[in-house]
């Protein structure tokens, strides 16, 4: 019993000394401070560059009436077109986008494209991203801004993020979009799932020239035109599960003779507007890229769902059974040791998440909960795993997603 005690107890402050680790020195990925700054009054159109705003629609029908007349009615002082790929939808997505740009008077504003399918070593949507940049370059925009048919821009968002991208010098300005939180599951998953895209990739770390994470929301990317190009265009990211992150890490890697410059960060104004029905809806879209972000490699699942065990599941388990064993009579020393490091790393972890739940306006308690929370994300990561040894990958849209 002592000896079990004892290992219990060296789990505990294994977990303990990561969470000190990871609050310390992860990028500071608990902060929710980075965010692009207010901007002033527009200057004269001809001092503005040309922007074409690509977006991938698949099924849309239901979303656009929200999210497209807000682009549709941007401010932007200079030339902005909108090209809407229609992707293999089976719903009147393409009608009721030329149906909103008539009903705002904007129709010229309006390209509708009908998409082909993709070819064989082609996302879908990669192939729907593609296939609008194709057409928006005939017209030579300086920037393409690639956003998603459910994502709802305020109408300062094009000329805003124009204005970082010129005065910060960057190929690429993405902003990861509020995603809605309405309902318990998502109270419980939706915050720490933004969290834990920023563990995986600390914004700082990101927006660093110097630093090798390289990431961005793909809800909501502006990317120089020059840039794209000498990344290999969106080909280059042709087979890419998750194409914001492979996207950004072209731009950094290959945007200019000595990298190219990104940045990420939150934004409360652009925000998404898809309601997510239940665990069902959440759970498929974790298992649609879980795995293709180990890089489909066993023995990468293997490490992440034994770290997840470990750094997140183990400590409340570890100050249950530590205060279990004071009140038997057990070995003073472990059982003491194994409840107050299982406890302070539960209270780390908790606090890590707490930046992240006030941003979404919920309960910072909810923060007690994230040893629950990611033990749902590890069944998630492993089912996307399963999914993926069965041969039918993921789902995503009604489509299949397998991916490189």
């Amino acid at each position: 019993m002592t000896t079990a005690l004892w290992l219990g107890a060296a789990l505990s402050l294994s977990a303990l000394s990561a969470w000190l680790v990871l609050l310390l020195a992860r990028g500071g990925f608990w902060r929710t401070d980075i965010r692009l700054p207010a901007i002033g009054p527009a200057g004269p159109p001809s001092e503005w560059p040309s922007l074409a705003v690509v977006v991938p629609a698949r099924n849309e029908s239901d979303v656009l009436p929200h999210t497209l007349p807000a682009l549709l009615a941007q401010d932007y002082p200079g030339e902005l077109h909108i090209y809407l790929v229609d992707d293999e939808s089976d719903d009147a997505t393409a009608d009721t986008a030329r149906a909103i740009a008539a009903s705002v008077g904007a129709a010229d504003r309006l390209t509708v494209i009908r998409n082909r399918p993709p070819p064989p070593d082609w996302m879908g949507k990669t192939w729907a991203m593609h296939t609008g940049v194709n057409a928006a370059s005939v017209g030579r925009p300086d920037f393409f801004l690639l956003t998603d048919a459910d994502i709802w821009h305020p109408p300062d968002s094009a000329r805003t993020l124009v204005t970082a991208a010129r005065e910060h010098d960057l190929d690429l300005v993405s902003q990861m979009a509020m995603l809605r939180v309405d309902s318990l599951w998502d109270r419980l998953l939706i915050p720490a799932f933004v969290m834990f895209f920023g563990m995986i990739y600390p914004f700082r770390w990101s927006n660093d020239p110097k630093h090798a994470v390289a990431a961005a929301a793909g809800g909501c990317m502006l990317v120089r035109a020059g840039a794209l190009a000498r990344a290999g265009g969106i080909e280059s990211i042709a087979g890419d599960v998750i194409d914001d992150c492979a996207l950004a890490r072209r731009i950094k890697d290959h945007g200019r003779p000595h990298g190219g410059r990104i940045w990420l960060g939150l934004s409360r104004e652009v925000r998404s507007v898809r309601r997510y029905r239940g665990l069902g809806d959440i759970w498929s879209m974790i298992t649609r890229s879980a795995y293709a972000q180990l890089d489909f490699a066993a023995w990468r699942l293997a490490g992440t769902v034994i770290g997840l065990l470990l750094v997140f599941v183990w400590p409340p388990v570890a100050t249950i059974l530590g205060a279990v064993a004071l009140a038997t009579g057990a070995a003073a020393a472990p059982s003491a040791l194994l409840l107050s490091s299982g406890l302070t790393a539960w209270t780390l972890m908790a606090a890590s998440l707490v930046p992240m739940l006030r941003w979404y306006g919920t309960r910072t308690i909810v923060a007690m909960a994230l040893p629950i929370t990611a033990a749902i994300y590890t069944l998630m990561t492993f089912d996307s795993a399963r999914l993926h040894w069965t041969g039918r990958g993921g789902r995503w849209r009604g489509r299949r997603v397998s991916g490189r």
